[in-house]
């Protein structure tokens, strides 16, 4: 929540005049005091002026400081232009029709509302960016469209129904910069391109593994390797997977032909993030209604029409995450989140075909990151639950909806929720997924790499001491991982040869000196 000093201007003034919360903290809040001071806590800025930079109490000065001075908030501006109208804004853009303030707040409002002004008859002045992109992420120089109506460059990177709100604060750039080609050059000199392939299949069935550790679900072999097989088809190929069509094929997929639901694609019910406990439901997240779902999925993919070219590592970032956020199938929304981390550095070339990060794997491995992980969910879920906790409710009947789903919840604000769900700032979820993704990349694939490559040359070692076929060689390595190097009985039944001393001897010596040659210094 923000926490507005007793001075402000800016949004902070605009906020506290017109009483507006957003539900998203400001990330930028400005004050009178002193002296001219800058302080930064967790990635928010606090800004400090003199008196001589105050704006005139009013809407058109305090709106023009926070576009000029600070980082447009959509949430905000979305809730302050639906509480206030056309008016405050109709009147600045008429008492200055060539101020590029005044044309862009314009632009911004009928960008927000849905609404339209009128355009007063001596609009001019130099094109102007909507949105200035050193300070925040915008669209791709190509991707940029002149709007003369107001005499703006539209450069912002989604639509109204979806645009994530990205900040180039230093976290966010080093992050974004994060080289994954780079990366896997690295791995294939290190390990040679064969044996990163052969690693693929293990490091895809592993992420299938972990994928549904994370949501908490049984893991029986038969869904494990059904996502596995979806993940290796799938990943960067045919239609980006957020429309309709598309996710429904994606769905069917991952769930398997054995469903409850009438309908995949595009959920047509409510849903909610939550758990049971004692038999009571405890909602941690409420997704948008099923109404906004194809405008926002669209929004998705505008944004990723038009950063086109820009970091791979937050574009992948962004859509996974949005997507979770968007929330629009009735089952397996997780399983696609994850997925599209892959998907999106796989288009984007950064990735080749057929590897797939286990990232997944690197979240449940690690009790830190698994926090980490649910931390940077509640940026966006938890501000929503606060504030509108009391507008969810569980009806004493259930209702059958058109794809299947029976359900008796109940949300009572989805118009208080629009603007966070469309305008959500994603900039730390964008440094988690860049630190996930190279942390993926220097420890779990080296280290599956590494132990691969153990492996064939301990098999090797094996059949120099007892020729046996590949199955068996790696059944016999199994067994000396899981029984400490002891010779089971199952496996001497099973190879009589084994039970010899000096073949036991000989093999469990070459076994571990290959692993211990291989251990990592």
């Amino acid at each position: 929540m923000n926490d507005f000093p007793a001075d402000p201007i800016g949004a902070a003034w605009l906020a506290t005049t017109f009483e507006i919360r957003p539900l998203a903290r400001l990330p930028v809040i400005s004050q009178v005091g002193s002296r001219r001071t800058s302080q930064v806590e967790d990635g928010f800025r606090w800004e400090t002026y003199p008196e001589n930079m105050r704006p005139a109490p009013n809407f058109a000065a305090n709106l023009q400081f926070h576009l000029r001075h600070e980082v447009p908030h959509l949430e905000f501006l979305a809730r302050l232009f639906a509480k206030l109208g056309p008016d405050p804004v109709q009147a600045w853009v008429n008492a200055e029709p060539t101020g590029q303030y005044a044309r862009r707040a314009a632009f911004l409002y009928e960008w927000l509302s849905g609404g339209q002004l009128q355009v007063p008859a001596r609009l001019g002045g130099n094109y102007a960016d909507v949105i200035d992109s050193d300070v925040m992420l915008g669209a791709s120089a190509e991707r940029v469209v002149k709007v003369q109506r107001w005499r703006v460059n539209d450069n912002l990177p989604g639509t109204p129904y979806f645009c994530p709100l990205l900040v180039k604060t230093e976290a966010l750039k080093a992050a974004a910069g994060l080289d994954v080609e780079q990366l896997f050059r690295q791995l294939t000199e290190e390990f040679g391109e064969e044996l990163l392939l052969r690693a693929a299949a293990w490091m895809t069935l592993r992420e299938s593994r972990a994928s549904f550790s994370i949501e908490g679900e049984a893991d029986s072999a038969t869904r494990i390797q059904r996502f596995a097989d979806v993940m290796a088809r799938r990943t960067g190929q045919g239609e980006l997977p957020l429309g309709d069509a598309a996710l429904a094929a994606l769905q069917q997929e991952i769930l398997g032909a054995v469903t409850t639901l009438a309908r995949l694609g595009i959920r047509q019910s409510p849903v909610f993030v939550g758990e049971m406990v004692r038999y009571q439901e405890v909602v941690h997240y409420v997704a948008p209604p099923a109404s906004d779902l194809p405008q926002m999925l669209d929004g998705l993919r505008v944004f990723l029409a038009r950063t086109e070219g820009q970091s791979p590592v937050l574009r992948s970032a962004v859509g996974a995450f949005a997507f979770i956020y968007i929330h629009p199938l009735a089952d397996g929304n997780g399983r696609v989140h994850r997925f599209l981390i892959n998907d999106i550095l796989r288009r984007d070339g950064v990735l080749p075909d057929p590897v797939i990060l286990p990232v997944s794997a690197v979240i449940t491995d690690d009790a830190g990151e698994r926090r980490a992980y649910d931390r940077v969910l509640d940026l966006v879920s938890k501000p929503l639950m606060e504030s509108l906790r009391d507008q969810v409710e569980f009806a004493s009947t259930r209702t059958t909806y058109p794809d299947g789903v029976v359900s008796n919840f109940i949300f009572n604000a989805p118009d208080k929720a629009s603007p966070l769900w469309r305008y959500p700032d994603l900039g730390a979820h964008v440094v988690f997924m860049s630190k996930l993704i190279g942390r993926t990349m220097t420890e779990q694939m080296r280290e599956e790499s590494r132990y691969l490559r153990s492996h064939l040359k301990a098999r090797i070692a094996i059949k120099e001491i007892v020729e046996m076929p590949d199955h068996q060689a790696d059944r016999l390595l199994r067994s000396i991982e899981q029984n400490k190097g002891a010779l089971s009985n199952v496996l001497a039944k099973e190879i009589p040869v084994l039970t010899r001393p000096e073949v036991w001897a000989a093999i469990s010596e070459a076994v571990a000196r290959v692993f211990q040659e291989d251990a990592p210094d």
